[in-house]
Parts: C-alpha cells; structure tokens; sequence
C-alpha cells in the first residue's frame, strides 16, 4: 500500500513537471510562477526517500564472511538509497569459501551487536529470521526429545498361550515409548505368495529375478528408462492376492504400470498403479524408501502379470510383496511419510481414491487391540501372558525426522525443532533469538521488531508428545487401537483407517499453524518483537496455507525473475490476508538462481506487474549484497537457491 502511495506521487511529480513545461513553451514571456511548498515537499521526499515509505531487503550473512566494518558499511549504505528495513539470516553455502568469524564465535556477538546498534541509530527495522539458515527452525540446542519426530515401531508374530518374557527390539537409537500393543491376527497373517512357490519370468530377460523375492531390501532388479517391463509370477495352484508392496532401489526411481490378472484365456488389468521416490531428500519425507502399497479387491489366479511402462532412468525394484492379507493403500503418503517430491503439489495430489472392501478374517478389531504398555519395563521387557490364538505384539514410539536446518554455518545446524509443540517452540526460541534479548541491551537493539520465518521447506512429522490426549480430545475417540495403521495394517475396514490417517494429517495440519507459528507469535509477544512469515510450504509442507498465515503478524509471498516460482505463492499469501484481515501483504521479491548480473530492471518488470495484480503490496527485495572482501568483486555471491 505504501509503495503504491510513492508511485501516485511519482505520477503526479510527472504530471506537474510535463503541465510546468507546457505552460512555459505556450507562454514563453511569462515568467515561471514560484513552486508551491507543497511541490517542493513532495520534490524533496523522491530525493530523500522518508521512512515512512518501506523498502526491505533479506540482508544474508553468508558462510561466516562479515566483519564490524562490512555491516556498518552495509547500513549506511542502506539508508542512503532508502532501505529501512532488513532481515538478517545467518547462511551457510557449500560453495561459498567460510570467512573466518564463526557463528557463535564472541566476535560474531561483537557484529551482530554493531549491527543492531548501528541500525538503531539510522532507525532501520531489524528482522532476524529465527534459526540460522533460512528454513526453517532448528539448531544445535534441539535435542531429539524436542525435535519434528514420526511414530515407527518394531513387531513379533507370537502364538499362545504361552508366557513371554523377552526384550522387545528398539527400532531406533533415539526413541521414545509411546505405547506397546497386542492384536490378535489371523494364523497366516505374515504369509505371502512365497509360499506358493511362484515362479517369475520377465520381458527381456533378467538375471537376479529371485532377488525380489528374498526379503532383502540390499538386492534387487535394475530397470532402464523407455524399456517397458512384464513381469510374470506364475503359481501351480490359484493364489488369492489382495494387496501389493513394492520395495524400490535407494534411487531416484518413478515408475508407472499395470497389474494383470489371467482369467480364462487372457490377461485382465486389474488396476493402474504409480509408484514416486523421486526425490529422496528427508524434507520431502521421513522415510524416502518406504513401500509403496497397492491395495486390490480380492483377485484369485494362478498367474499374474505387472506391465511397467513409465520408467525413469536408472531405478530399479528391489522386493516384491504379493499377499492375501489387505494393506492400507498408499500408507506412507497418507501417514506423511513421503510428501510430494516438487515445489508445487496441486489439489488431487494428497486425495486417493476408496479402497476395495476386504474379507474380515483379515481385518484387526479395534476392540481387540489391547495396551499392554504396563509390562514393560524401562530396558524394553516384556512380560506378559499371551492368550491362545496368533497374536502380533508391537513396541510403538518417537524417533527424530533426522531433518535439520538449513542452509546454515556448521555451528549453528541441528535439528528442526517440532512442529506441533508450542512448548518447544518457546524453548527453540529462548535459545536463539532469547539469547541475542539477553546479551545485547535493550537500548542498542530498539530496531529489532521482527522474527523471521521463510517458506516452509522442512518435511513432515506425524507425531509430537501427548499427541494422543490431543487427539482424543479433539476427535471425541481414543486412536490408541488404530496405531497399527501408520504401519499399513487394515484396522476395523479400510475407510476406518483411512479416516483415522486423515483425522491424523488434520492435527498435523492445525498444530503446524497455531502451535508452531501460534506459538512462535505467542513467545515473540511476550518479547516485544512480531511475525513474519512467508506462509506455504514447499518440499513436504504438511499443513495448509491459509490457516498457516492466518498466525503471524504478517504475511509475504515469494516470486522469482525467472521460472515458476511464485505461482502458487503470492496467491497463497493474499488470499490468507484478506480472511485474517491484514493488511499489507509482502512478497519475496526478484528471487533468481545462478548466471549473476545478468539481469536488469526491464526483464524484472513483467513479473512485479503480474504479482501486484495478485495482491502483493508491499516488495522485500532478494537479496542485499555484502560488502566486498577484496575491491574487484562487488560482493559476497547470494544470488541462489531459496
């Protein structure tokens, strides 16, 4: 809006000095009428740009390069041409040579603090983004108890009665009990096609064909872009087949195709199936490999066939499930596992379609999933009477997403603090921004009003302490029985689970807004300080985008010079000001990645014309060059990936 402002009076500066030059060539014997005080104010404020006009900048420090000097230097030069507000984010670049002021170090107090003084003195607004790096919320001091963690667990088939007395696994190293359950199942419950004996065949021929069958997810089968392959697994007697695993290489593997079923004298499709790890990277998901799971209605033969077409290079499968026993369709992306692999997921990409209906013999009873939580003791024993019958014991618990934040100096990574715990969120921020309000005095910092929170480029997490009494409370119904499902298991039919895993990505999706950016706020209130936040998320982004921006003081988008970036940004954060009632909506602006100094005003305009039509009005420019280190280059290199 203010910007706005500056342009109609830029307009009318130009209207007044082309009507002065008209007047003069009509009448040229006339003499010029003096300026009116008003013209001359409005003259001085273009020459001399008032604070009242914001003109902010991301203000990096990049890989340790800064001194005294530079940021003084860098301020004045600030306020010379009208910047008056900056955001200073802490960046650590591989490839970009570490100067030799470490993070943390007592000298890089000594800047920070010159730099807040300094800019009190020039009244330039200070945004400090909140975590080194730019995304998203971590460091050193976040302990794997305080950290974005997921549910996992491990699992043993035990038939009774019998007495067991043993100790459970602990299916990581950082883990936390959550709860130890026992569900009976049915006898062959664990059992798949192997035990028909199949004989596999494919087109072309491959060699290594048994590898995935042998329930070792270090062997497989490669597969070569554009060379379809029909896989054939052939049994002496009818095998009934209602879901499907499919294990892939630690790749980069896409691959679409479909499963056929012989009935009669053809081969019938069965369904159509995808199967996305493109982008292993954590923050698009805490298990980069996780299976993906197909689920069919119940299909009897003694021959079946998958035909994979859409191929990507290099990939490959590595295990091959074929069983009678249903399992939760596509478990891994509904328990947030594995987000969608690129910036930009669209509406259908977290909506999959109902499951078939399954036999019961195979379905868990809720109401018979029992918490035996309190026989366990501390070192993971279990003693515990099993009742008659095949029973499945599972030891659930927390383990860290392993995500950290990024991308940041060496001595200020760690791990991203959790999401869904304003409690945590309060300790993250005592122990970063909390410590600058404790060693800086409050008269040297009076600029510093804004904590900073960029785009969402993180990753998920499905789990958070007393996620169960929340849920519970919530949902008016206890999830303990339905835990099983984050594992893929059917419990009480396939729409029960499923509902389950969506009540689940709701609390995920709400905790992430008023717990993670609620409680950013909450804790930045009580500290004098506001919000910032550029309010979606890429890569992974588990909540939703409205709401999201709905908890911060304020709100930006983001778009580049060049691709595609900020398609779906500035949109996103217009929209949430004008449900929240704010104002002035920001956008990262001009962003662009490598081929430096190769741009210019005309190639930028395009773009800054498209995103103020979508409600942006209010440009923070990306990004503020650094002081030079020697006097050839014009600065530090930030011209990079956001």
């Amino acid at each position: 809006m203010i910007q706005f402002k500056a342009v109609l009076f830029y307009i009318l500066f130009l209207f007044a000095a082309i009507n002065h030059s008209i007047g003069q060539e009509r009448s040229p014997k006339t003499a010029a009428p003096d300026v009116s005080p008003a013209f001359k104010n409005l003259q001085a404020r273009f020459v001399k740009i008032p604070d009242s006009v914001q003109t902010s900048v991301y203000w990096y420090w990049i890989s340790d390069n800064i001194s005294k000097e530079g940021v003084v230097k860098d301020l004045e030069a600030m306020k010379k041409v009208g910047i008056n507000r900056a955001f200073i984010g802490n960046i650590g670049l591989n490839d970009v040579p570490y100067g030799k002021v470490k993070m943390f170090s007592e000298e890089w107090w000594d800047i920070l603090h010159t730099a807040l003084k300094t800019a009190t003195q020039l009244n330039i607004e200070i945004g400090i983004f909140n975590s080194p790096g730019w995304s998203q919320s971590g460091g050193p001091w976040i302990k794997p108890e305080m950290a974005m963690r997921y549910l996992t667990s491990s699992q043993v088939m035990v038939k009774g009665p019998l007495v067991f007395n043993r100790q459970l696994v602990r299916p990581q190293v950082n883990f936390q009990d959550v709860k130890v359950l026992a569900y009976p199942v049915a006898d062959d419950y664990n059992a798949d096609i192997r035990l028909a004996a199949p004989k596999i065949s494919s087109v072309p021929v491959l060699d290594s064909l048994d590898n995935l069958m042998d329930n070792n997810a270090a062997t497989g089968i490669h597969l070569k872009k554009g060379q379809p392959l029909v896989l054939d697994i052939a049994t002496k007697t009818p095998y009934t087949v209602r879901s499907i695993m499919i294990v892939s290489t630690h790749q980069a593997v896409y691959i679409e195709g479909d499963i056929q079923a012989k009935v009669n004298d053809g081969y019938v499709t069965v369904k159509h199936f995808s199967i996305d790890r493109s982008n292993p990277e954590l923050n698009t998901g805490f298990a980069p490999w996780g299976p993906a799971t197909i689920s069919l209605a119940a299909t009897t033969s003694d021959r079946f066939r998958l035909v994979f077409t859409n191929i990507s290079a290099d990939c490959g499968i590595a295990e091959l499930k074929l069983s009678a026993v249903p399992m939760v369709e596509n478990y891994i992306e509904k328990s947030l596992a594995k987000m969608w692999p690129t910036p930009h997921p669209f509406w259908k990409d977290y909506q999959w379609a109902p499951q078939p209906v399954a036999s019961p013999e195979y379905v868990i009873d809720p109401a018979k999933v029992t918490d035996i939580s309190s026989y366990m003791a501390a070192d993971g024993t279990l003693d515990w009477k099993v009742p008659a019958g095949t029973w499945i014991i599972e030891r659930i618990g927390m383990t860290p997403t392993d995500v950290t934040n990024a991308p940041a100096p060496p001595q200020g990574r760690g791990l991203e603090v959790d999401k869904m715990s304003s409690k945590h969120i309060a300790e993250h921020f005592d122990a970063y921004l909390g410590q600058i309000i404790k060693r800086i005095a409050p008269e040297d910092r009076r600029t510093w009003r804004v904590a900073v929170e960029d785009s969402y480029e993180t990753g998920s997490q499905n789990w958070t302490d007393d996620l169960l009494a929340e849920f519970k409370e919530k949902y008016h119904y206890d999830p303990t029985p339905y835990l099983p499902v984050l594992q893929g298991k059917v419990i009480g039919s396939e729409d029960m689970s499923d509902r389950f895993l969506w009540d689940l990505r709701r609390l995920v999706a709400d905790d992430v807004s008023f717990k993670y950016v609620g409680g950013l706020r909450e804790i930045s209130h009580r500290n004098d300080l506001t919000t910032w936040l550029e309010n979606y998320g890429h890569w992974g982004y588990p909540g939703e985008f409205l709401q999201y921006g709905g908890q911060s003081d304020e709100i930006g988008g983001e778009f580049w010079s060049e691709g595609d970036l900020g398609d779906i940004e500035n949109r996103a954060a217009s929209s949430s000001a004008h449900i929240y009632g704010k104002i002035k909506v920001s956008a990262e602006s001009f962003t662009a990645v490598g081929n430096p100094w190769s741009r210019y005003p005309a190639m930028f305009k395009k773009r800054g014309d498209r995103f103020f039509t979508e409600g942006i009005n209010n440009s923070l420019l990306h990004v503020y060059i650094q002081q030079p280190d020697d006097n050839t280059r014009p600065g530090i290199k930030c011209l990079v990936w956001r």
